[in-house]
């Protein structure tokens, strides 16, 4: 998936999330003259994107002439809590891995239709996989939080998820076949975790567990590690994966 400026950008859109930027940024508000200026606009389209904003409450007007941020934009903040929904200490549990370990700690997690990593404690001794936090819906075929994930949904959805996104290779160990990669999740899930080898990175290999909250599967955290530390070390950092989610709910 590219990253640079699709060619159907819609500039009004962008117009209206700049603006939204940055009356997030003042407390006091902005008006409107201020915000064309500071979004880099002509003050008649800035007042036909704020009269928008406004009927859809995204926006209000308050004393002197000033524009805030709305009440559609916390509720939809209250919307986006509640789907990134964790355990209460999911960030202690993290750190305590990443200090454990020296690895990093990665918490993933569906968010409708999307796999998505929200929560992060980087190690000293992790392999950099800035590109995993972007391409992270792309790959779950191919790491081990994406594993444990994809094996938490009925069979059937995760094989027309897997056949709408298809099955990158990201390197020769990728498990690129439907009927290879089930069989492999469920051998996997027999072991209680989920490990890849080098299949989204080569030189990279990670393990994941799945979590529980309130009874239901709501997320899984993983940790990556050099391959040759891997081979000297992964019965300990599976272990100390596994102790550190059990404090924080039985994995499954």
């Amino acid at each position: 998936m590219s990253d640079g400026k699709p060619s159907d950008l819609v500039r009004s859109v962008v117009r209206a999330a700049q603006i939204l930027e940055e009356l997030g940024s003042r407390r006091d508000g902005l008006t409107a003259k201020r915000i064309a200026t500071r979004c880099r606009l002509n003050l008649a389209t800035t007042y036909h994107l704020l009269r928008t904003l406004r009927y859809e409450q995204y926006v209000v007007q308050g004393p002197g002439h000033r524009y805030f941020l709305g009440p559609r934009v916390a509720s939809q903040f209250r919307d986006l809590k509640a789907a990134l929904e964790q355990p209460p200490h999911v960030g202690e549990v993290l750190r305590h891995i990443s200090e454990t370990t020296g690895q990093s700690a990665y918490y993933g997690q569906f968010i409708g239709e999307h796999l998505l990593v929200s929560d992060v404690v980087e190690g000293p001794y992790s392999p950099h996989l800035e590109q995993l936090m972007v391409h992270f819906d792309e790959a779950p075929h191919a790491t081990a939080i994406g594993k444990a994930l994809l094996w938490a949904l009925p069979s059937t959805t995760r094989r027309e998820y897997l056949k709408q996104r298809g099955l990158r290779p990201f390197t020769s160990n990728t498990v690129v076949h439907l009927d290879t990669l089930d069989h492999e999740l469920k051998s996997l899930a027999h072991r209680h975790v989920f490990v890849e080898h080098e299949q989204y990175r080569s030189n990279v290999c990670c393990a994941a567990v799945l979590v529980r909250h309130h009874d239901h599967i709501i997320g899984a955290i993983g940790i990556p590690a050099p391959a040759e530390r891997w081979r000297r070390s992964n019965t300990d950092l599976i272990r100390a994966l596994r102790t550190a989610v059990a404090d924080l709910r039985q994995p499954v």
